[in-house]
């Protein structure tokens, strides 16, 4: 439980991930596996015009549509389809598809395109409406993805989380450098690289900032990046350690793990400096916070029962209630947006699995195969869960539903990708 720059987060808590060399890479590649028990059929028809431009939005559509684990789709070799196009209803029914996607991409005279789009019900041979963007070169990808988040909200009733975006940490040689990037891990901009450990990053609830865990002064030290401007601010800074920071829901205070009154022990650390107040009176390593959404709790990771367990407490402290009996060491708690799962990992035989909690009746389930997991964060329509693993002697993201059928691997060429954390829906 000790913490230290070098020590994997799955073999102890806040530790870094310490890594083999990673080619820094921007792009990543999105491999979809699994098949879910209720698909909805779509097609999604090449763009027309699309071939011309940058990015091939339909293919966008489709991988996103595919890694939520709510769509399967249906061939549209050969087709191309523009938003004024009237799909045949009768073919594309005995096709199997019960829905249509068509659109166009056309380059305007100052160098943006417009994009536009419309969505059709085969089934009742309706149109359920369209969308329509002009946007510059760079944003072409967050078109398709907003795209995706239209096509998902009008066919499930809930948000599509696909303009979202991911932070995660990426070790190069001696370099490390914290990452932002899209839902599919595509468009990645680096916010900060440094030749110390970076660990632990964490998005605000409005999505402006990243709170992270710096070792650039040769000890923990916890930082806020603006991402819109790159301005950082020092948020903790006390004696010891300072790690493990995560946001109230009201973005006004962090909990963290400080170190300054000897155990490591939480604290509530406010964004405008004064002294932090300590929430955990514990002999043991109180670490790992995370709130849930609605303020009440404060979930964390505390060694006070003999092994590593996951606990909640009010905001406020004191005393506080265990949370997970399953297992002999269980780690890194998330809670789900709308508060109905956590997300934690719980060493198995050895083995380190992500596994899925419904708080309501403490049913637990293991939702992976592989046997080191780390850092899982969900997404803000509490629908799919990013997390850190390795694959195939390779480390990388992935992305899963919460049954666990359906999972898609974001990884670059080569190396490792670590501590995701997954951004809130955009304001």
């Amino acid at each position: 439980m000790s913490i230290t720059p070098f020590i994997r987060r799955r073999t102890a808590v806040a530790a870094l991930l310490a890594a083999s060399t990673l080619p820094v890479l921007a792009q990543f590649r999105v491999e979809v596996s699994g098949v879910g028990l209720t698909q909805l059929p779509i097609a999604i028809a090449a763009f027309r015009g699309e071939a011309q431009a940058p990015q091939k939005i339909g293919a966008i559509v489709r991988a996103d549509l595919e890694r939520s684990g709510m769509f399967r789709s249906v061939d549209t070799t050969g087709i191309i389809a523009d938003e004024n196009t009237r799909p045949d209803l009768v073919a594309w029914r005995q096709k199997g598809a019960d829905s249509m996607v068509t659109g166009s991409v056309s380059p305007l005279a100052d160098g943006r395109f417009d994009v536009r789009l419309r969505l059709w019900d085969i089934v009742r041979g309706q149109d359920l409406g369209g969308q329509s963007y002009t946007v510059g070169a760079a944003d072409l990808r967050l078109s398709a993805h907003r795209i995706s988040d239209f096509v998902y909200e009008k066919l499930t009733g809930e948000k599509g989380v696909f303009s979202t975006r991911i932070a995660y940490v990426t070790k190069a040689a001696q370099k490390y450098n914290l990452w932002v990037a899209d839902s599919d891990g595509e468009g990645a901009q680096s916010a900060l690289t440094s030749p110390e450990p970076i660990i632990s990053p964490s998005w605000s609830p409005n999505g402006s900032q990243l709170a992270y865990v710096s070792f650039e002064s040769r000890k923990p030290v916890i930082y806020s990046h603006d991402v819109a401007t790159g301005k950082r601010r020092l948020l903790a800074n006390f004696r010891g350690s300072n790690s493990a920071p995560a946001w109230s829901p009201d973005g006004k205070q962090l909990v963290a793990t400080l170190s300054r009154d000897g155990g490591s022990q939480l604290y509530a650390v406010g964004l405008n400096g004064g002294e932090p107040r300590r929430l955990t009176q514990s002999s043991s390593i109180d670490t790992e916070p995370a709130y849930s959404p609605d303020g009440r709790f404060i979930y964390f990771v505390s060694d006070r029962g003999g092994a590593p367990q996951i606990y909640r407490m009010s905001p406020g402290g004191g005393n506080p209630d265990r949370v997970t009996f399953t297992g002999s060491y269980n780690i890194s708690p998330a809670v789900s947006p709308d508060g109905r799962w956590l997300a934690y990992i719980s060493r198995v035989g050895g083995a380190f699995k992500l596994h899925l909690m419904e708080l309501a009746s403490g049913t637990v389930t293991s939702i992976t195969d592989t046997s080191a997991d780390e850092s899982p964060s969900f997404a803000p329509n509490s629908r799919l869960i990013v997390y850190a693993t390795q694959q195939q002697g390779r480390e990388a993201l992935m992305t899963t539903t919460l049954d666990g059928k359906i999972k898609a691997r974001l990884s670059g060429a080569s190396g490792d990708i670590r501590e995701p954390d997954w951004g809130p829906f955009q304001r």
